[in-house]
């Protein structure tokens, strides 16, 4: 019996200093004489573990994400001998795992594309892969959320979404040179390879090491969370395993004032009339604690951004991928010193012109949190007139 099977620290260790070694460009064939023995024993847990204590060294996402696949081929057979309890249909993992069944699919038909040399279709299967995009933002608005609770190593969760991130932005930068190209050359053949190396990738790491653990470390209070919030942001290539039906709140007929909970010097207005007014505003309103944790947004219908109740206690720097988590911290500590009162960005997204403003909330210059408010100024852009009330029909 190996020393490594009931020694998960020395597991760990050994496979610490394999990955340093790794990333180091050290010979692989002297790193796996000396450490392969452990590697024979690794489990799931092991992989998160030593990439948190990789991220807590100072080690990038960015390095990691440069290395992390020669690592997976080195542990993909231990990896896949893991034995844990696979979810069975109505699971939430289940649908995750068959939309990487019908991701695999059409990546089978787009290599078919390749061989037969069919341009035209080549080009509407890649454009059909973004459809993948709900199966990647239900892990990281929904399940993150949850498992960042429960996990003592959360980090490499940004990792993760960080490879997301470089799936959309080469699946975008793809589809934009296809407009222009008329058939298959060099530079779409390097594309579609980087593209689906990135793809199965995140189908290994989802399967052999996230799920595993998930599985074995969330309870059913969770997963029942997490099901319930998935079918809000939707699913990929599959039928929804549910059929959500729109419950209608019913509204409370008389509004005494009994029902009033907000009172100041310009008004009252009762629980419902406050819901409902945040929800009807034509902008979406996402605010953080002085703490940066997320303690509400508004449920308007069509949101810029996904959001999930999973998200609510969950600290702002974890809802962004690790490259823009810096400028989170900057911008949020600008308003603590009361450096800033506000930040604002503007960008294109889903066909429209989209202006993202922080703004620092304060109390007699006691910091109290900050506001997101994302608001669609494609319109407003266009304004050339003056349009005046007894103008509206």
């Amino acid at each position: 019996m190996s020393e490594f099977i009931n020694n998960r620290e020395k597991r760990q260790e050994s496979l610490l200093k394999f990955s340093q070694g790794i990333l180091q460009g050290k010979d692989g064939t002297k790193l796996l004489g000396k450490y392969g023995e452990a590697l024979k024993y690794i489990t799931p847990h092991d992989m998160i573990a030593m990439e948190e204590r990789q991220l807590k060294m100072g080690i990038t996402p960015q390095q990691i994400k440069d290395k992390i696949e020669k690592l997976m081929n080195v542990v993909y057979e231990q990896l896949k001998k893991y034995e844990w309890e696979k979810p069975q249909e109505g699971h939430p993992l289940f649908y995750l795992m068959l939309e990487n069944r019908e991701l695999e699919k059409r990546l089978a038909t787009i290599k078919t594309d390749l061989k037969e040399k069919r341009f035209s279709k080549f080009k509407r299967h890649i454009a059909d892969l973004s459809g993948m995009e709900n199966h990647y933002l239900r892990k990281e608005n929904v399940l993150f959320s949850y498992l960042e609770r429960v996990w003592e190593h959360c980090r490499p969760l940004a990792v993760m979404w960080s490879i997301h991130d470089d799936i959309r932005m080469k699946l975008k930068h793809l589809n934009k040179i296809l407009l222009e190209k008329e058939d298959f050359d060099a530079e779409i053949y390097n594309q579609v390879g980087e593209l689906f190396f990135l793809m199965y990738g995140m189908i290994f790491k989802e399967e052999l090491v996230v799920y595993p653990v998930a599985m074995e470390t969330l309870d059913s209070y969770h997963w029942q969370k997490i099901k319930a919030q998935s079918a809000e942001i939707g699913y990929s290539f599959i039928e929804p395993p549910i059929k959500q039906e729109k419950i209608e709140k019913q509204s409370r007929i008389d509004l005494t004032v009994q029902d009033t909970i907000f009172q100041t010097e310009t008004g009252s207005l009762s629980n419902l009339q406050i819901e409902q007014i945040f929800n009807t505003l034509p902008l979406d309103i996402t605010f953080i604690d002085a703490n940066d944790e997320v303690r509400y947004f508004s449920n308007s219908q069509d949101r810029f951004f996904p959001r999930s109740p999973a998200i609510i206690g969950r600290k702002v720097q974890n809802c962004h991928p690790p490259e823009s988590v810096h400028i989170v911290e900057k911008i949020l500590t600008s308003f603590k010193t009361g450096e800033k009162d506000e930040a604002a960005f503007h960008i294109r997204l889903k066909g429209k012109f989209v202006l993202i403003k922080y703004h620092a909330i304060r109390k007699k210059d006691k910091y109290l949190g900050s506001l997101e408010v994302s608001q669609d100024i494609t319109d407003i852009k266009k304004l050339k007139s003056e349009k005046r009330l007894l103008d509206w029909e």
